[in-house]
């Protein structure tokens, strides 16, 4: 059976691996019975609202609410995997029932599932409110890469009246005017649908695995100190492609962001200085924005502020989203952190990490050799020009408005690990 799995899991205590069993098999499992082991999971976890719909929904498993309800407290506790085949079948039974439809339509937008998304609003679009439902078509046909659905939905969009949309209409609105000038070739442009989503611009992509589910994003990669030269390199290479000319570095607080802010400041010739929200014509170097307290003052954008990070996390994105990536990944470790490394002998050791003081480290990344890593040699090639050119073409849609969290990848797609 397909939860066997699941099941023994669960007895062995392993609630994550249960997990990660079901959201392979959970569109393949009666109803009552995904009810049931998501029911024992959830007390295992002390969810006792999700426990309590699980109850509902096994002694009842055709029963509209019973579904509805369950798929809602998925969504709650983040697993809307879970919601999807619950809510699908309320929605057969009653698929006239809004609630129902737009609960489904943000399981599967939570799920990555766009398109799926788009066609359960677009069999009702002509019924539906402007807000939100109009709206999630809109988000959900861009996130789908459908650009010209995308837009013919938008020209009907009217303006919110209620304000706490209006943050929502400025996104689209202006994922949608950088998609006019960046123009993504296809479901492979990583550098052209990172623009469109996020308003950065994508210094490098990985040289490996392109061809094999990587599309230009690391899983698990090693930085070290020529990546970060070469990455501070690409910045420059940005800033004047844009027309940027900087007066200062803004130092954020973390150690890493530090060591990284100082290589940069000695790169673009320019005094270091420590962060300060507000702060006009400077560029804030962070080395990942999810280790940065001060990120959410970063959300309103200074005149003349270019916000870099060097490794961009894209299975979990920052709550902000930088005018400049260096490189996407799942996981990184960075080049003075403790890593794990393999002995002559074959067996794995744990290095300590450098504490050197944050100015050595800095005088590393500077002295580094810049020349980026040529992978497997499956990469297509992204030569400078190439990103200045890119970077020119985009530069009147770039460093406007807001940054917006956007928690989708959109749709280039890329392996995931764990």
């Amino acid at each position: 059976m397909a939860t066997e799995s699941a099941w023994e899991r669960l007895d062995a205590g392993d609630v994550a691996g249960a997990m990660r069993s079901l959201r392979l098999t959970a569109n393949e499992l009666p109803i009552g019975e995904l009810a049931r082991v998501t029911g024992r999971a959830a007390e295992m976890m002390g969810f006792g609202d999700l426990a309590e719909a699980s109850s509902a929904l096994a002694a009842d498993p055709d029963r509209p609410q019973a579904l509805y309800e369950f798929g809602y407290a998925c969504i709650e506790r983040g697993a809307g995997y879970l919601a999807i085949p619950a809510l699908s079948a309320a929605l057969r039974l009653l698929p006239e029932e809004v609630a129902i439809r737009a609960e489904l339509v943000v399981a599967l937008e939570r799920e990555g599932r766009h398109g799926e998304a788009v066609g359960l609003l677009e069999e009702r679009a002509g019924t539906l409110s402007p807000w939100p439902y109009r709206y999630l078509l809109v988000f959900n046909a861009i996130m789908a890469g459908g650009l010209a659905t995308a837009r013919r939905h938008a020209d009907l969009l009217p303006p919110p009246e209620d304000d706490q949309w209006a943050s929502a209409h400025d996104k689209v609105l202006r994922m949608l005017a950088r998609a006019a000038v960046a123009g993504p070739r296809d479901d492979r442009d990583l550098r052209g649908w990172h623009f469109v989503l996020t308003g950065g611009v994508l210094a490098t992509l990985s040289p490996y695995g392109f061809d094999q589910g990587m599309t230009g994003r690391y899983a698990y990669t090693q930085d070290d100190y020529g990546r970060c030269r070469h990455g501070l390199e690409r910045l420059r290479l940005i800033l004047a492609a844009a027309g940027t000319r900087p007066a200062t570095v803004s130092l954020l607080p973390d150690r890493s962001s530090e060591i990284l802010g100082l290589a940069a400041a000695g790169m673009l010739g320019v005094p270091a200085v420590p962060f300060a929200p507000g702060r006009p014509d400077t560029v804030v170097v962070a080395y990942d924005l999810s280790e940065v307290d001060a990120a959410a003052t970063l959300r309103e954008r200074a005149p003349g502020q270019v916000l870099y990070e060097h490794a961009t996390c894209w299975t979990t994105p920052p709550a902000v989203p930088a005018d400049v990536s260096g490189y996407l990944h799942q996981v990184s470790v960075p080049p003075w952190g403790e890593t794990l490394r393999r002995t002559p002998d074959g067996s794995m050791e744990r290095t300590p990490a450098d504490e050197r003081p944050a100015e050595e480290l800095a005088t590393e990344i500077a002295g580094a050799n810049p020349e980026p890593d040529p992978g497997d040699g499956e990469t297509p090639a992204d030569p400078d020009e190439a990103l200045a050119e890119f970077t020119r073409t985009v530069a009147g849609e770039w460093r406007t408005g807001v940054r917006h969290h956007v928690a989708s990848t959109g749709p280039v797609r890329s392996n995931r690990f764990g």
